[in-house]
């Protein structure tokens, strides 16, 4: 006697139910069971058509110092930012315009004095080259014949004359990536 084995064929929609309710939480063998699907034909459309759960996301956990603490120290860092930068922003301004640039600090020297020749005119850039020709970060601003770098070389120029200070600001420790900066 010879058996003869029918395909199962199921439309569309039964599998876009059977779709819902694995994307659900359900499991394959349950789904399978209720919508009278193959269990290896659910995984082979999961994978073909990129079914997907939705998985909740991990709880951030607790810090130690607790959420009270943990908070307090984020506005205390958050209102020292501010502070930091608003001070900045006054120096800064200061500087550019027309103010000293003794205080401007050294990661902002090649900005300052970038902006103020653009927009104070080449009187004021001509002063600023003449009065700090002889600073050791001259050369990283001007080239030899008095011309302005661009503004990245001129980062980039005092950030190698400053290495050292560069690297313990960015957490480097002696040993480690030497050839950064």
């Amino acid at each position: 006697m010879t058996l003869h084995r029918f395909k199962k064929f199921r439309d569309d929609e039964t599998w876009a139910r059977v779709r819902r309710a694995w994307e659900g939480g359900e499991t394959a063998a349950s789904c399978a069971r209720r919508f009278d699907v193959g269990l290896a034909n659910l995984w082979r459309r999961r994978a073909a058509e990129g079914w997907e759960r939705d998985r909740p996301g991990d709880p951030t956990p607790e810090p130690a110092e607790g959420w009270e603490r943990y908070a307090q120290d984020q506005v205390d860092w958050f209102e020292r930012r501010l502070r930091d930068e608003r001070a900045l922003a006054k120096n800064l301004a200061q500087s550019m315009t027309g103010g000293p640039v003794e205080d401007v600090p050294l990661w902002h020297l090649g900005f300052v004095l970038a902006w103020r020749a653009e927009h104070l005119g080449a009187e004021v850039a001509a002063g600023d080259r003449e009065r700090n020709r002889a600073q050791p970060w001259a050369s990283a601003i001007w080239d030899e014949d008095g011309t302005m770098k661009m503004l990245a070389t001129m980062d980039r120029g005092i950030v190698v004359l400053h290495r050292e200070e560069w690297r313990k600001e960015a957490g480097l420790p002696e040993g480690v990536a030497e050839l950064w900066p």
